[in-house]
Protein backbone atom coordinates (compact mmCIF):
# COMPACT_ATOMS: atom_id res chain seq x y z
CA UNK A 1 0.00 0.00 0.00
CA UNK A 2 1.28 3.44 -0.90
CA UNK A 3 0.20 6.47 1.11
CA UNK A 4 0.54 9.95 -0.31
CA UNK A 5 0.45 12.81 2.17
CA UNK A 6 -1.31 15.94 1.02
CA UNK A 7 -0.38 17.73 4.24
CA UNK A 8 3.16 19.08 4.59
CA UNK A 9 5.16 16.92 7.02
CA UNK A 10 5.85 20.00 9.17
CA UNK A 11 2.11 20.25 9.95
CA UNK A 12 1.74 16.68 11.25
CA UNK A 13 1.66 16.60 15.06
CA UNK A 14 2.88 13.63 17.04
CA UNK A 15 1.70 12.95 20.57
CA UNK A 16 4.66 12.83 23.02
CA UNK A 17 6.22 9.36 23.44
CA UNK A 18 5.08 8.27 19.97
CA UNK A 19 6.83 7.69 16.68
CA UNK A 20 6.01 7.74 12.99
CA UNK A 21 7.91 5.43 10.60
CA UNK A 22 8.28 6.17 6.92
CA UNK A 23 9.56 3.33 4.72
CA UNK A 24 11.36 3.36 1.37
CA UNK A 25 12.83 6.82 1.90
CA UNK A 26 15.91 7.60 -0.19
CA UNK A 27 18.90 9.42 1.23
CA UNK A 28 17.94 12.56 -0.69
CA UNK A 29 14.36 12.18 0.57
CA UNK A 30 15.65 12.03 4.15
CA UNK A 31 17.74 15.17 3.66
CA UNK A 32 14.74 16.94 2.10
CA UNK A 33 12.63 15.88 5.09
CA UNK A 34 15.20 17.35 7.49
CA UNK A 35 15.13 20.60 5.56
CA UNK A 36 11.30 20.67 5.52
CA UNK A 37 11.09 20.11 9.28
CA UNK A 38 13.76 22.71 10.06
CA UNK A 39 15.80 22.94 13.24
CA UNK A 40 13.27 24.46 15.65
CA UNK A 41 11.29 21.34 16.51
CA UNK A 42 10.78 18.87 19.34
CA UNK A 43 10.93 15.77 17.14
CA UNK A 44 14.02 13.65 16.64
CA UNK A 45 14.80 11.64 13.53
CA UNK A 46 16.67 8.43 12.82
CA UNK A 47 17.42 7.25 9.28
CA UNK A 48 18.63 3.72 8.57
CA UNK A 49 17.97 1.13 5.86
CA UNK A 50 15.65 3.54 3.99
CA UNK A 51 13.42 3.96 7.07
CA UNK A 52 12.91 7.32 8.75
CA UNK A 53 11.64 7.26 12.32
CA UNK A 54 10.27 10.55 13.63
CA UNK A 55 9.72 10.50 17.38
CA UNK A 56 8.52 12.91 19.98
CA UNK A 57 9.93 12.35 23.47
CA UNK A 58 7.55 12.30 26.43
CA UNK A 59 7.95 13.97 29.82
CA UNK A 60 9.71 11.08 31.61
CA UNK A 61 12.04 10.68 28.64
CA UNK A 62 13.01 14.35 28.84
CA UNK A 63 13.43 14.24 32.64
CA UNK A 64 15.90 11.35 32.35
CA UNK A 65 17.63 13.08 29.41
CA UNK A 66 18.12 16.28 31.43
CA UNK A 67 19.32 14.38 34.53
CA UNK A 68 21.91 12.47 32.50
CA UNK A 69 23.06 15.68 30.82
CA UNK A 70 23.46 17.35 34.23
CA UNK A 71 25.46 14.35 35.51
CA UNK A 72 27.75 14.37 32.46
CA UNK A 73 28.34 18.12 32.62
CA UNK A 74 29.04 17.94 36.35
CA UNK A 75 31.45 15.01 35.87
CA UNK A 76 33.29 16.76 33.04
CA UNK A 77 33.58 19.92 35.11
CA UNK A 78 34.66 18.07 38.28
CA UNK A 79 37.27 16.05 36.38
CA UNK A 80 38.54 19.05 34.37
CA UNK A 81 37.69 17.38 31.05
CA UNK A 82 37.34 19.40 27.88
CA UNK A 83 33.83 18.93 26.50
CA UNK A 84 31.25 20.47 24.25
CA UNK A 85 27.52 20.05 24.79
CA UNK A 86 26.10 19.55 21.29
CA UNK A 87 22.50 18.92 22.43
CA UNK A 88 20.44 16.82 20.02
CA UNK A 89 22.44 17.78 16.94
CA UNK A 90 21.87 15.89 13.69
CA UNK A 91 24.59 13.46 12.61
CA UNK A 92 24.80 12.46 8.95
CA UNK A 93 27.66 11.15 6.88
CA UNK A 94 27.64 11.73 3.15
CA UNK A 95 29.20 8.31 2.49
CA UNK A 96 26.54 6.49 4.56
CA UNK A 97 22.82 6.21 4.27
CA UNK A 98 22.45 6.67 8.02
CA UNK A 99 21.51 9.61 10.19
CA UNK A 100 20.53 10.14 13.81
CA UNK A 101 19.63 12.83 16.32
CA UNK A 102 20.62 11.64 19.80
CA UNK A 103 18.74 12.91 22.83
CA UNK A 104 21.91 14.52 24.12
CA UNK A 105 25.35 14.55 22.60
CA UNK A 106 28.66 15.60 24.05
CA UNK A 107 32.03 15.88 22.40
CA UNK A 108 33.24 13.29 24.92
CA UNK A 109 30.19 11.03 24.75
CA UNK A 110 26.78 10.43 23.16
CA UNK A 111 23.77 9.65 25.28
CA UNK A 112 20.64 8.29 23.67
CA UNK A 113 17.58 7.95 25.88
CA UNK A 114 14.83 5.83 24.37
CA UNK A 115 13.25 2.45 24.86
CA UNK A 116 13.97 1.63 21.22
CA UNK A 117 17.61 2.79 21.32
CA UNK A 118 19.01 -0.73 21.03
CA UNK A 119 17.74 -0.80 17.46
CA UNK A 120 19.72 2.36 16.69
CA UNK A 121 23.10 0.94 17.74
CA UNK A 122 23.86 0.02 14.11
CA UNK A 123 23.52 3.69 13.14
CA UNK A 124 25.88 4.79 15.92
CA UNK A 125 28.33 2.03 14.90
CA UNK A 126 28.25 3.17 11.26
CA UNK A 127 28.97 6.73 12.43
CA UNK A 128 31.88 5.49 14.61
CA UNK A 129 30.51 6.73 17.95
CA UNK A 130 32.89 5.18 20.54
CA UNK A 131 30.53 5.17 23.55
CA UNK A 132 26.78 5.19 24.14
CA UNK A 133 24.77 5.54 27.31
CA UNK A 134 21.59 3.50 26.81
CA UNK A 135 18.70 4.07 29.21
CA UNK A 136 15.93 1.51 29.12
CA UNK A 137 13.37 0.32 31.67
CA UNK A 138 14.82 2.39 34.50
CA UNK A 139 18.44 1.35 34.00
CA UNK A 140 21.41 3.00 32.30
CA UNK A 141 23.98 0.78 30.60
CA UNK A 142 27.26 2.06 29.22
CA UNK A 143 28.27 0.54 25.89
CA UNK A 144 31.56 0.89 24.03
CA UNK A 145 32.21 0.20 20.37
CA UNK A 146 34.16 -2.95 19.52
CA UNK A 147 34.82 -4.66 16.19
CA UNK A 148 31.67 -6.74 16.72
CA UNK A 149 29.39 -3.85 17.73
CA UNK A 150 28.60 -2.41 21.15
CA UNK A 151 29.40 -4.21 24.39
CA UNK A 152 28.30 -3.39 27.92
CA UNK A 153 31.10 -2.07 30.12
CA UNK A 154 31.25 -1.31 33.81
CA UNK A 155 33.09 2.00 33.46
CA UNK A 156 32.78 4.79 30.93
CA UNK A 157 35.62 5.53 28.52
CA UNK A 158 35.02 9.24 29.04
CA UNK A 159 34.78 9.00 32.86
CA UNK A 160 36.95 6.02 33.79
CA UNK A 161 36.50 6.44 37.54
CA UNK A 162 32.70 6.31 37.26
CA UNK A 163 30.79 3.04 37.12
CA UNK A 164 27.41 2.38 35.54
CA UNK A 165 26.14 1.59 39.06
CA UNK A 166 27.18 5.07 40.25
CA UNK A 167 25.46 6.68 37.26
CA UNK A 168 22.27 4.75 38.02
CA UNK A 169 22.46 5.79 41.68
CA UNK A 170 22.71 9.45 40.71
CA UNK A 171 19.81 9.08 38.29
CA UNK A 172 17.64 7.58 41.03
CA UNK A 173 18.61 10.46 43.33
CA UNK A 174 17.66 12.94 40.60
CA UNK A 175 14.30 11.23 40.13
CA UNK A 176 13.42 11.39 43.84
CA UNK A 177 15.20 14.58 44.86
CA UNK A 178 16.03 17.82 43.14
CA UNK A 179 18.50 18.43 40.34
CA UNK A 180 20.67 20.40 42.77
CA UNK A 181 20.74 17.52 45.26
CA UNK A 182 21.88 15.19 42.50
CA UNK A 183 24.57 17.59 41.21
CA UNK A 184 25.90 18.07 44.74
CA UNK A 185 26.06 14.29 45.25
CA UNK A 186 27.98 13.85 41.98
CA UNK A 187 30.48 16.57 42.94
CA UNK A 188 30.90 15.20 46.47
CA UNK A 189 31.55 11.65 45.25
CA UNK A 190 33.97 12.76 42.51
CA UNK A 191 35.86 14.99 44.97
CA UNK A 192 36.16 12.00 47.35
CA UNK A 193 37.41 9.78 44.52
CA UNK A 194 39.95 12.41 43.45
CA UNK A 195 41.32 12.64 47.01
CA UNK A 196 42.11 8.92 47.14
Amino acid sequence: MVLTLATPISEIELVPSNALRLKDVTGSGYLALLQELGENRSTRLTYSNEIVEIRTPGQLHEVINRLLAAIILTLADSLDLVFNNLGSTTFNRADLTEGIEPDSCFYIQNVDIANSSASKLAVYKALGVPEIGLYSQGNLTVKTLTADGYSDVENSLAFRIVSAAQLNGWLKLGETGTDLTMIQAVRQEINALNET
